[in-house]
């Protein structure tokens, strides 16, 4: 096998084309594949795999938080969706139809949900009769539909999985609790889990969701300068209770509309895992979500060294079980070979084990983050790998910080905000007067969006970045995905 070392030569440069490396990537480390039609891909094991974990820890914070999963249909019917206009028109250029079932033309269009307001809300409006019915706490893990023109593997894909949690509260101090609420699940979440920094923060009008009274959100930086939404949480007021009819008879014998909220993150999760982290030689993945914490690779050149380095490592199987999920590579591919695809898969620690070592009684154990080797006794080394992985969780976190603290501007001059946007990007706190007029035209001159107005920032009188009108406080621009 004389070009097995030279595996990972075929992905492109990370420093010259992005873009081109993160493809390269996600296809090469086998987290997915394109399918047959343009914009929807296939989630490999591995890349399931992430989005397991992902799931799993999602789903505890859900529930400690108190809320139950669901499931609703797919499809709703044109009339349904149609009963919101505002909602309607924020989705139409990208909903897919069903005209026809089997053999016969449908009486009415049905759309493949691209959000679930439209179906859930009726189901609601069946359900709630009393004060005594609320609040209703549901989350739904499933895919939507969304028929994108550009698409590009996790971070835009027609067809997505998610989940949107869908909740009902009497007042509207409730319902911006549990907006606020799940919007600090997500960050803890993105930052204890990915190891990613986030900032939390409240979408412009122009940018809020369809329909809603506000939208939150949590944005993260990419290492080639963009933003990337990580998730949204939406206080839905008043609205979508009026359009579908959710009341309540209140403690004081009023009948009363509902107040809602909906909130979700996506597999483009996976996406900002391997952009922040990833490196030339592939993914680094952060120990909570890896599928495989730990890899063993077996190095031997003679039958008879074989079977000493396997019940060595049945010996380490044993020891990490329950404690570290490992696995051992027993493929007929070189060492080298092995190095280099594992390292590519982003596995946190690589165990090294031959015939010196079991003579020693210890393995190499070798770090994906860094690098660095160290030799560990085989007795120790359930403690030392996991207070390993703990080590990379952390490191990973604050290289991502200090990434995005060395790429984050404060800037009082349009000139100064147009070059940092023409040259190494970045996120950019500056004034804003408020006007979505403004905010269009900074878009329109330099392609950075503003991505939210941050959470509990000290008030600071200044002038607005464009116009020169006044300014309470700085908000956060970048260009994004």
């Amino acid at each position: 096998m004389p070009n097995e070392e030279k595996f990972v030569e075929a992905i492109v440069d990370k420093s010259v084309d992005f873009s081109g490396w993160y493809v390269d990537v996600v296809v090469k480390a086998q987290l997915a594949d394109y399918g047959p039609v343009k914009g929807f891909m296939i989630i490999r094991p591995y890349g399931y795999g992430l989005w397991e974990r992902m799931q799993a820890l999602l789903d505890a914070r859900f529930k400690a938080t108190g809320h139950q999963n669901a499931y609703f249909p797919l499809l709703i019917p044109e009339s349904f969706l149609a009963r919101e206009a505002e909602h309607v028109a924020g989705f139409a250029p990208q909903v897919a139809w069903v005209t026809q079932g089997g053999d016969e033309k449908l009486e009415e269009r049905l759309a493949i949900r691209p959000t679930s307001e439209a179906i859930i809300g009726p189901m609601y409006a069946k359900w709630i009769d009393s004060w005594r019915d609320l609040p209703v706490l549901i989350n739904q893990w499933c895919s939507v539909l969304r028929w994108e023109k550009l698409t590009r593997p996790f971070l835009r894909t027609t067809e997505f999985l998610w989940q949107e949690g869908h909740t009902v509260h009497r007042t509207e101090e409730e319902a911006e609790a549990e907006a606020l609420r799940m919007l600090e699940v997500y960050r803890d979440f993105i930052e204890t889990e990915l190891a990613i920094p986030v900032i939390a923060g409240r979408k412009s009008e122009q940018e809020r969701f369809a329909g809603a009274l506000r939208t939150y959100t949590v944005e993260a930086l990419m290492a080639d300068g963009r933003a990337l939404q990580a998730g949204t949480s939406h206080n839905l007021g008043q609205h979508f209770a009026k359009v579908f009819g959710i009341t309540f008879q209140d403690e004081d014998g009023q009948r009363k509309f509902a107040y809602q909220t909906s909130w979700g993150v996506s597999t483009r999760l996976i996406g900002a895992v391997v952009m922040v982290h990833g490196d030339d030689a592939g993914l680094i993945l952060p120990p909570k979500i890896a599928p495989i914490q730990t890899i063993v690779v077996p190095i031997w050149r003679k039958e008879a060294e074989r079977a000493a380095v396997q019940e060595a490592i049945a010996q380490v199987e044993a020891a990490l079980q329950g404690r570290v999920r490992v696995q051992s590579d027993w493929s007929e591919h070189t060492p080298g070979w092995k190095f280099n695809e594992w390292e590519l898969k982003g596995v946190p620690v690589r165990l090294e084990v031959g015939p010196r070592d079991v003579a020693a009684g210890q393995a190499v154990v070798v770090r994906r983050d860094t690098r660095r080797k160290e030799f560990v006794p085989l007795a120790e080394l359930p403690a030392r790998l996991e207070a390993l992985l703990a080590e990379i969780q952390q490191n990973l976190f604050a290289k991502a910080l200090a990434f995005r603290e060395a790429n984050t501007h404060t800037v009082d001059s349009f000139e100064e905000f147009k070059a940092i946007m023409e040259g190494q990007r970045g996120f950019i706190h500056a004034h804003w007067c408020g006007q979505t007029s403004c905010e269009l035209a900074i878009k329109e001159q330099t392609g950075a969006t503003l991505r939210c107005i941050p959470l509990h920032q000290t008030p600071e009188d200044g002038q607005c970045i464009l116009c020169g009108g006044k300014s309470r406080e700085r908000v956060l621009f970048a260009r994004a995905y």
